[in-house]
């Protein structure tokens, strides 16, 4: 049993990381946001929530500049002030910012926030595993080595959970009768502004290049059209 302490003490430690994270996200979070107030918006989130079959899509503002959005670990949707300014000049439409938020409803739906809990645990105990063997066999960059492998591996599983809440989003939009020009025209957007981690090689990137994300929603609308 005690051979097995150091991968157990390597969950233990990677569960009460991700425990902690969750907490003082929601603190944050709680803290510094709004719901949502917008007429318009709040619209067309009732149209999601009746294509959902749910009483309500809460959606809250984050009060921070940065561009973006969020679904918590709680479960919670969130957009930030940059964002919602984006909209309030004109620079983006309702429709392209239902687009983020159903993606951020993807999120949630489809368990990403509960499955890193396992995600960032496993990774944890792998990390430690790697070090091991690398730290034994290369002494000098062993370590390095290992945090590459499991960053390598983080990014990989990020990419996969956008492709899916994308493609739930774009489901959602079309039920809901927004359409899917505004996903769209939201990612064309967000690449202008330098959304996209440019420099950065594609398989260490946490999110998937806007242009195959614009791609793959292409080809979800002619396959459903078909």
């Amino acid at each position: 049993m005690l051979r097995y302490s150091p991968f157990l003490l390597a969950l233990l430690v990677g569960y009460l990381t991700y425990r902690f994270s969750a907490w003082r996200t929601k603190k944050e979070l709680s803290a510094n946001s709004t719901p949502l107030d917008d007429p318009a918006l709040l619209g067309v989130l009732r149209d999601m929530a009746k294509a959902l079959d749910i009483p309500k899509v809460r959606v809250f503002v984050y009060e921070i500049e940065p561009v973006n959005g969020l679904a918590a670990p709680d479960g919670r949707i969130f957009i930030t002030r940059g964002l919602l300014n984006k909209y309030k000049s004109g620079e983006i439409s309702t429709a392209e910012l239902a687009s983020v938020i159903a993606h951020e409803l993807g999120h949630i739906a489809l368990g990403h926030s509960s499955r890193r809990m396992i995600d960032f645990s496993g990774q944890n105990l792998l990390r430690m595993l790697l070090m091991g063997v690398f730290g034994r066999y290369l002494p000098v960059v062993g370590g390095y080595l290992a945090n590459f492998v499991i960053n390598l591996l983080s990014a990989s599983l990020s990419r996969k959970d956008e492709y899916e809440a994308d493609a739930y989003g774009a489901a959602l939009l079309l039920k809901s009768g927004i359409g899917l020009s505004a996903q769209i025209g939201m990612f064309h957007k967000l690449e202008s502004w330098g959304k996209a981690q440019r420099g950065t090689p594609a398989w260490l990137m946490s999110h998937p290049d806007t242009k195959l994300r614009i791609a793959a929603i292409e080809k979800l609308k002619a396959s459903w059209e078909s």
